[in-house]
């Protein structure tokens, strides 16, 4: 996609080379409860249980979501078969390397989505 730096005046055309980088992640990554679970795996390996406890999930849900982060390689599954049973969930290499992502979006809304409305654009006008 064709980002204009060169003519800043040349309109985008999103038909010549399809969906954008972006548009295309926020698809793969983008539901709800992909990210909560995402987000809540950065702190390390989890046990389903834990997850539907700090996620606030159905089991349902969680199951499905799970299944869909480990068939596009976010997450791995490990299975412990001695007594208890359990399946814990990590996140992979790829699932890792969203945590920088993860990081600024926390930043941006710390500074934009936590002030009141009329704050933002004073202090927009302000810098001017």
């Amino acid at each position: 996609m064709s980002s204009g730096a060169d003519n800043p005046d040349a309109e985008t055309d999103l038909s010549d080379d399809g969906p954008c980088a972006v548009v295309d992640s926020l698809e793969q990554i983008g539901s709800q409860w992909r990210l909560i679970v995402l987000h809540d795996l950065q702190d390390g390996e989890k046990r389903f249980n834990e997850l539907k406890r700090s996620t606030n999930a159905s089991s349902r849900t969680l199951s499905r979501v799970l299944d869909d982060l480990q068939e596009m390689g976010f997450v791995d599954r490990r299975m412990e078969e001695d007594a208890p049973v359990a399946t814990y969930y990590s996140l992979t290499r790829k699932g890792t390397s969203l945590c920088p992502v993860f990081d600024e979006i926390e930043r941006w809304a710390d500074e934009w989505l936590q002030t009141p409305a009329g704050e933002t654009e004073v202090a927009a006008e302000s810098a001017d």
